[in-house]
């Protein structure tokens, strides 16, 4: 049994076999009165001395939000939700692995495969589940439906803490095959992701499996291995882009690409070090006018603090870093990482831009990274959390991304 002992009574995940058994979520109440404590107990530090978020979360904001936490909200309308869907867990390469398998009313639905990334979670795509399932609720059409399958990364939500070294992107897609193919036996389907969900995408893509048609991400990471010496005018906006994140943004990287056990014990001992670790990402990578709330609700933003919370997954989800980026070229960051060397992509690729993404490449990057680009869009507002802020227009994307492979032979 893997077992989460970060309450009076600790949460544990049933054993995960080979076989695909259904997944019923419940907290213990123990577990919510242990976090109400830990709230009403914590120690502040003073105030800022800037009256922006450039020292980090502000003082006045963080006491808005665990006081929201504290008083306001409610986890069992999140956990209900969430058991709303089917559910399940799996063993693949010794690690359970938890998904969400939302099939289509429609016969000839696509199967897709949605990966999240840090610090979000299956959460991201509980609004879009239903518009790409049944997608003529919503102004789709029969042919644009897919059967929708999330997995949550291992270290991640209610899948398995690994518990030794190499679990990297090329390795959590090679589970993902055998969750699209041995699991649940799709002939064929797409892959899409964003954030740490781009990464193993693109390595899904790379490793180019039966059966995958075609992939499509919300970041692309396509950075040139040799940087231009005379950049054109959008190269020079995405390198700026570039060396603002390195120079500026990459402090918590850093620290989780090469100490993730340290501030693994602030994240999993104090729920307000957890929650402002996460909101300040929510604030930085978000389409906002300042606040993170003008881009995703109070509500969103702690049903998926919570869900780290509630999993013990501070840690667990930092060591991600380590092995994706830091075991690797250590210390380093995301765009180093997409410069160290992925050999030309022949599966067909596609992209959505997102106008507040922390990075966004020129097309030419992406031409030169996949031999076949089919679909390559900027769209009109959203940030990093493409799913989770905007699901109708994520939503219409992937119909539309996706619509050059309904003729191909599904499952």
């Amino acid at each position: 049994m893997s077992r989460i002992t970060h309450s009076a009574e600790p949460f544990t995940l049933p054993a995960a076999t080979e076989a695909v058994t259904p997944f019923h979520l419940h907290i213990p109440e123990s577990a919510i009165e242990d976090l109400h404590q830990r709230l009403a107990g914590v120690r502040w530090p003073e105030q800022e001395t800037v009256e922006d978020w450039s020292q980090g979360v502000p003082l006045s904001a963080a006491k808005s939000l665990i006081y929201d936490w504290l008083h306001h909200y409610d986890w069992r309308k999140l956990e209900a939700r969430l058991n709303s869907y089917p559910q399940f867990r799996t063993k693949i390469d010794g690690v359970g692995i938890y998904f969400i398998h939302a099939r289509s009313p429609h016969a000839n639905a696509t199967p897709i495969l949605l990966t999240h990334g840090w610090p979000g979670s299956v959460i991201e795509f509980l609004d879009v589940i239903d518009r790409l399932t049944d997608p003529t609720r919503f102004g789709g059409t029969a042919e644009d439906a897919f059967h929708v399958v999330i997995p949550a990364m291992p270290g991640y939500g209610f899948s398995d803490k690994p518990t030794e070294e190499g679990w990297n992107p090329a390795r959590i897609a090679r589970a993902w095959t055998t969750l699209m193919t041995e699991r649940l036996g799709y002939k064929s389907w797409v892959a899409q992701g964003g954030d740490w969900g781009a990464a193993i995408t693109t390595a899904l893509a790379g490793q180019a499996p039966a059966g995958l048609l075609a992939a499509h991400v919300n970041l692309p990471m396509v950075v040139p291995a040799i940087l231009p010496e005379q950049p054109t005018e959008e190269e020079s906006q995405a390198l700026a882009a570039i060396e603002l994140y390195v120079s500026n943004k990459a402090g918590y990287a850093n620290l989780m690409n090469t100490r993730p056990q340290t501030i693994g014990y602030a994240l999993s001992d104090s729920p307000v070090a957890l929650a402002v670790w996460m909101y300040e990402k929510f604030q930085e990578w978000t389409d906002n006018r300042g606040q993170p709330e003008d881009a995703l609700s109070r509500e969103k933003m702690l049903d998926d603090i919570s869900l780290y919370w509630f999993t013990g997954t501070g840690v667990s989800s930092a060591r991600l870093y380590w092995e994706g980026v830091g075991s690797t070229i250590r210390g380093a960051d995301f765009f180093s990482a997409a410069r160290s060397g992925i050999e030309k992509i022949s599966i067909p690729m596609g992209a959505s831009l997102f106008p507040a993404e922390t990075f966004t490449p020129p097309r030419a990057w992406a031409e030169a990274a996949w031999s076949q680009l089919f679909y390559w869009n900027k769209v009109e507002k959203g940030g990093h959390f493409a799913a989770f802020e905007q699901p109708e227009i994520f939503a219409r994307e992937l119909w539309q991304a996706f619509r050059p492979f309904r003729d191909r032979p599904l499952s």
